[in-house]
């Protein structure tokens, strides 16, 4: 018998959001089921950044994601940008697995309640079930000491579902406890 650590977001995925999608989707077949298959973090990183600044966030990206970024680097020189070919403009991790669970788990009890007047995250997905966030301070991440700051900066969050379309992603999305905005609200303001 293994004494292996099971994600708490994990479990409650397997043994109530999976038996829920069954009965009000109909799947025939435990596999048809959308789960979530990857959370990619995306940071953009500035132009004239020196090598302390990209360490920086090289280190804090890491404490985020629990697993070290990958530096992006251009393909082309653009003059007007002060853009040389070669040049470090962005960082980013792919997350699967146990770490793609607790990275999740993480955002969505203790990243996002901890924004300030935080109403919900917008409920548009991309078409073909995965959602997009962007978060413009990654301050909000409890493993990021403030004092250690010196440039803040935004972070993009994909989270890549296998839902065929945008419904069975956003109604995984909501069972797995994601705060999206309340539609009815938005409907009322537009009617007054």
């Amino acid at each position: 018998m293994s004494n292996k650590h099971i994600p708490s977001l994990k479990k409650l995925y397997v043994e109530q959001v999976v038996p829920e999608l069954v009965k009000s989707r109909g799947y025939k077949n435990v596999h048809e089921v959308p789960k979530i298959s990857k959370i990619v973090l995306n940071t953009g990183i500035d132009a004239e950044a020196d090598k302390n600044q990209i360490s920086d966030i090289q280190r804090d990206l890491a404490a985020i994601a629990g697993q070290k970024p990958v530096l992006a680097k251009s393909k082309k020189a653009i003059s007007n940008f002060k853009l040389r070919q070669g040049q470090v403009v962005g960082a980013h991790v792919t997350l699967r697995g146990e770490r793609m669970w607790d990275f999740l788990y993480r955002l969505l009890a203790v990243a996002l309640p901890t924004i300030r007047d935080f109403r919900g995250v917008g409920s548009k997905l991309d078409g073909q079930g995965n959602y997009n966030l962007g978060i413009q301070d990654f301050t909000i991440f409890p493993e990021i000491t403030v004092e250690n700051v010196k440039k803040s900066m935004g972070l993009d969050i994909t989270i890549v579902t296998t839902a065929s379309n945008d419904e069975e992603g956003r109604e995984l999305l909501k069972l797995l406890g994601m705060p999206f905005r309340r539609v009815e609200s938005a409907a009322k303001t537009n009617a007054a």
